[in-house]
């Protein structure tokens, strides 16, 4: 299981300095790094999870001021 895991690390190390090697020198020469379709994900991607934190926000704040007590729906035998 040990050597597993240092695997799993040891490649997600190389994985990571590989994208580096390859996005650092692209990017100071003015290249973009994703293509339109990744741009337009992204964005996507941003939208859903600000309108998804939005209304947690909005559900945790609403529900903190009406406590209800928890009933027990099922039948004493």
């Amino acid at each position: 299981m040990t050597a597993m895991i240092v695997g799993l690390l040891l490649c997600l190390v190389l994985s990571v300095l590989v994208m580096g090697l390859v996005a650092i020198p692209a990017r100071r020469e003015g290249r973009e790094i994703l293509t339109a379709r990744g741009e337009r994900v992204v964005v996507k991607v941003r939208e859903s999870a600000d309108g998804a934190a939005s209304r947690t926000s909005e559900l945790i704040s609403g529900t903190s001021g009406s406590k209800r007590p928890v009933t027990d729906k099922r039948k004493a035998s």
